[in-house]
């Protein structure tokens, strides 16, 4: 599968932001789908995660509450919706997909930049 990230781009502090995450194949509605996002000078962390059927999803502690990941099998196509926007919330975003028995996303995206101002 290949995957396009788009939506990045520059918000103040309190703003919002959907990316979007584009799935070539035929087979997107079997991938887990999930994000993750790498700050300058740290290590890539994950972000949120979104079962097949969408049924089950997961966030980090440092934004639960203001993203959520919808899915739309449709259109082959995952969103992170970003609301009230933090500037530690500034970096690249990747979208990553793996089968269910996977246990390592094996399908990553390119990244998108998301800046947030103070």
């Amino acid at each position: 599968v290949q995957l396009q990230a788009s939506g990045g781009g520059l918000v103040q502090a309190g703003g919002s932001l959907r990316l979007s995450c584009a799935a070539s194949g035929r087979t997107f509605s079997m991938y887990v789908m999930a994000w993750f996002r790498q700050a300058p000078g740290k290590e890539r962390e994950f972000v949120s995660s979104i079962s097949w059927k969408g049924a089950s999803t997961g966030y980090a502690d440092s934004v639960k509450g203001r993203f959520t990941i919808p899915r739309d099998n449709a259109k082959n196509t995952v969103y992170l919706q970003m609301n009230s926007l933090r500037p530690e919330d500034t970096a690249v975003y990747f979208c990553a997909a793996r089968y269910a028995y996977q246990t390592e996303y094996n399908y990553w995206g390119q990244g998108t930049q998301v800046t947030v101002s103070s």
